[in-house]
């Protein structure tokens, strides 16, 4: 890939920081990251961080949880208030986003008409929730889950279906599905889980793990439809969504519909102005799109491997990380994220922790009992080597793993299924 740095392609102002002007389009993990890389890396120049949500920088992964549930107050969601960013001189703008980006001209042009010179631009737009093309699935309360607005209507939602006892039906059987129905249960609602694959999480998990996942959430009183096939949503005569119809003939009463059904990359802007994209804005291991002054990170960007494969890693921790690595391309610096991805997620009171990626494994091994109860990992290995670790309430194991796979050390089948054997031990001494 072209590797020309900002500060050798822009002009250089008085200042001696290379840059004119920032501009960060996104307000989520990826932005504020990037945007604070900047200032702790001496970039002196002016900042903007663009959000078109009406709030702040926030935490998304207690969307579907505690604050669905109610159990988290506003100022435990918040990322970075305003006067935080703004004693860093980052100057943070919501309720507007970029409808267009003039590369040769260096303009970013925004939704309330005004435009932006930049001489580096940051790309962290994200991505958005997938949705269906089915009869019926316009109706006002079938609702995805991405935003804080999302979470504040689906938790209208609940409460509509709480005070008249309708059931909640969730299409998708991923993260986010699992993760709501968990929430919905704990509210006392009956619900139903849709997933049109023959196990929950096929993508992510071995089979023994989405068994686990199966029983755990049949033990709570969640009704699993696998290999689901939806014919259509049935709407009442104000156009409500009150029963999902399967393929079968089955009718499944409602009085809320959660999609989640994965996502797609927020590309459109970077396609639009003849960036190369493919599942998502397609940057390096530093977050360096083919234009030497455009960076990005985050769910929208999809990266070339050494190999000339693209991953895509939807995380708070790839988000962080490609922030900093764009921040620091930006820079002028070299700043590869080459760190073993990790992920997580709670349902009820297990937190399954992920470090790695399992993709292409064709080994297991299982360290402790997976009893609904216990805690255990399960580590994947790929011709002989530790590829990823998969734990269940086991913290030190999810940790040690990312060691392990950092350092590039790999346990045996056979030492990581031994409970008595110090894996630890197979660190480099320091």
């Amino acid at each position: 890939m072209d590797n020309p740095t900002l500060i050798s392609a822009a002009p250089t102002p008085a200042d001696g920081s290379g840059h004119t002007a920032i501009v960060i389009i996104g307000a989520g993990q990826a932005g504020v990251m990037a945007a604070e890389a900047l200032r702790s890396g001496g970039c002196t120049a002016p900042i903007t961080l663009l959000g078109d949500e009406p709030h702040g920088p926030y935490h998304r992964p207690p969307l579907s949880k505690a604050w669905l549930a109610g159990e988290m107050a506003v100022a435990q969601l918040v990322m970075r208030a305003p006067e935080m960013l703004a004693k860093k001189q980052i100057a943070l703008r919501t309720g507007v986003s970029a409808t267009a980006i003039d590369r040769a001209g260096r303009l970013v042009h925004l939704s309330d008409g005004q435009t932006l010179a930049y001489s580096g631009l940051v790309l962290a737009t994200g991505a958005s929730a997938r949705r269906l093309s089915l009869p019926g699935a316009t109706a006002p309360n079938l609702l995805a889950l991405r935003s804080r607005d999302d979470a504040d209507a689906i938790a209208q939602g609940l409460a509509e279906c709480l005070a008249s006892q309708a059931p909640v039906v969730v299409i998708g059987g991923g993260f986010i599905g699992l993760e709501v129905a968990a929430t919905v249960r704990k509210k006392g609602l009956g619900v139903t889980v849709l997933e049109a694959a023959p196990r929950l999480l096929g993508r992510v998990l071995t089979p023994a793990l989405s068994d686990f996942y199966a029983s755990l959430h049949r033990s709570h009183g969640v009704e699993l439809v696998l290999d689901a096939r939806i014919a259509s949503i049935a709407t009442d005569a104000a156009g409500r969504a009150c029963a999902v119809l399967l393929a079968d003939g089955r009718r499944l009463p409602c009085g809320l519909v959660l999609l989640g059904v994965g996502v797609a990359a927020n590309d459109a802007l970077a396609v639009a102005a003849g960036l190369a994209c493919e599942r998502g804005v397609i940057v390096d291991a530093c977050g360096r799109t083919a234009d030497p002054l455009i960076v990005a990170a985050g769910d929208c960007t999809a990266r070339r491997l050494d190999d000339g494969s693209l991953v895509r890693l939807e995380s708070v921790n790839n988000a962080s990380e490609q922030g900093r690595s764009a921040a620091a391309a930006l820079l002028g610096q070299e700043r590869p994220f080459s760190t073993t991805p990790w992920f997580w997620s709670d349902q009820y009171d297990r937190k399954l922790q992920m470090a790695g990626l399992s993709g292409g494994a064709d080994a297991w091994a299982l360290r402790g009992s997976m009893a609904l109860e216990a805690s255990f990992s399960v580590y994947h290995f790929r011709a002989g080597r530790l590829v990823a670790v998969d734990s269940v309430n086991a913290a030190k194991d999810h940790l040690l793993a990312r060691k392990l796979m950092d350092a590039g050390v790999s346990a045996t089948p056979a030492q990581a299924a031994d409970l008595g054997f110090d894996l630890a031990s197979l660190l480099p001494a320091r």
